[in-house]
């Protein structure tokens, strides 16, 4: 016999496990609720009484994503002994090793429409709002003269260049004749080293 979802224990924060592993194994277009029900031994039914849909399920996934950024970055930042410069780097050196680490999740929280929406999956805008704005701390730490407008302009130009740095290794579009006698982790650090 089946379980139900309400004699399940905690069936959301299992979907949220399961599904999480399957972003992260195959990407988020693997995802299918009703695959998840079978795996966990519910009913179908069950796991649309904790996600209204996939859709949901996947956000509160991406969600999770940033709200584990946000607990890296704040570990950077609270190391006081380290240069603000040397802070940023590593921030941004968090967000390039999460990218590599978690490709498929990474992927969920930045390719994905979720953010660009109209109205965001509510459950994002917070851990997407906290992970922004420690980037911002951290380059406000490492030009703390600098006013707001430049900040935000620097920070914008960073995040351009390490997202795009991102993409492009993801895509694998650096073949060696471009980038030779650089390795692909020298390209990266040059990259971290302009982003900062």
């Amino acid at each position: 016999m089946k379980k139900d979802s309400y004699h399940h224990g905690d069936l959301a924060n299992e979907l949220l496990a399961a599904a999480l592993k399957i972003v992260e194994r195959q990407g988020a277009d693997a995802v299918s609720l009703r695959d998840l029900a079978q795996t966990l031994g519910v009913s179908r039914a069950a796991p649309y009484r904790h996600f209204p849909d996939r859709d949901a399920l996947l956000a509160a996934i991406a969600a999770r994503g940033f709200e584990d950024l946000v607990e890296a970055y704040e570990a950077v930042l609270a190391d006081r002994d380290l240069s603000g410069a040397e802070a940023l780097r590593r921030g941004w050196l968090v967000y390039l090793d999460f990218a590599r680490r978690r490709p498929g999740l990474f992927q969920l929280m930045f390719d994905s429409d979720f953010l660009g929406r109209d109205r965001p999956p509510k459950v994002m805008i917070p851990p997407a709002d906290r992970a922004y704005h420690l980037l911002w701390e951290g380059m406000r730490r490492a030009h703390p003269d600098a006013d707001d407008a430049t900040i935000k302009m620097r920070t914008a130009t960073a995040w351009s260049t390490v997202y795009g740095y991102i993409a492009l290794d993801r895509a694998n579009r650096f073949k060696t004749f471009m980038i030779r006698p650089l390795s692909r982790e020298a390209v990266a650090k040059a990259v971290l080293a302009a982003s900062c």
